[in-house]
């Protein structure tokens, strides 16, 4: 029987990358961009970026789920797997950096604590983020969404050494999605790493405890 052709890839399809996560430059650009003007709701984006919460973990966060004297945070709308046989998604406890914290504290101060600090549509998320990616002529802006921000932490985490099973625990991941997601080769500069460093700030010292 003849051989079939193969289909050549779109130059959409030859772009597309789920993977996509940000490099410490492109986020420090990104992230002052949204104060252009001031968007009021900067810190959703910053909270994924300093946790790797999942959209709708964060979107259901509380003043009251953050422990600011030990630095802690209580995601409790979490994934639920069904294939393990989860009914409920499992609570979990991650830390964050102490500049992280306080940040929060100021971001939580005026906020009900039993109220939902965000009100915001996924959609309306990825939109902005595409939109301010492309002003900032990021080619790919495309490949962007808020799972490119917990990926993002995942990757960074990892570029500074952190024990895998830390890295599960604070992502809600088992063993093989990591290596599935995660188990690329470290392709950070040691500038890049510097600069994870600056953004994590204590972050990475406490995580080596592990």
């Amino acid at each position: 029987m003849p051989k079939t052709a193969p289909v050549p890839c779109t130059r959409e399809e030859m772009d597309k990358d789920i993977n996509r996560f940000f490099f410490p430059d492109e986020w420090k650009r990104f992230i002052k961009e949204l104060d252009k003007p001031k968007f009021k709701n900067k810190m959703f984006y910053e909270i994924q970026f300093n946790t790797g919460a999942r959209f709708n973990e964060v979107r259901h966060l509380r003043s009251v789920d953050f422990d600011f004297e030990r630095n802690n945070v209580r995601i409790w709308k979490t994934k639920t797997k069904a294939k393990k046989g989860e009914k409920v998604g499992k609570p979990r406890t991650i830390s964050i950096s102490t500049q992280f914290s306080n940040k929060m504290r100021r971001f939580c101060k005026d906020k009900k604590q039993d109220r939902y600090l965000f009100k915001v549509s996924q959609p309306g998320y990825n939109q902005l983020l595409k939109n301010k990616l492309n002003r900032l002529g990021i080619k790919d802006w495309k490949n962007f969404s808020s799972h490119t921000l917990r990926k993002t932490h995942g990757m960074y985490l990892k570029s500074l050494g952190i024990d895998i099973a830390e890295i599960c625990t604070r992502l809600g991941h088992d063993y093989n999605t990591y290596i599935k997601h995660y188990g690329s080769a470290d392709v950070f500069s040691e500038k890049d790493v510097r600069g994870i460093r600056e953004l994590f700030g204590d972050l990475y010292i406490r995580q080596r405890r592990f």
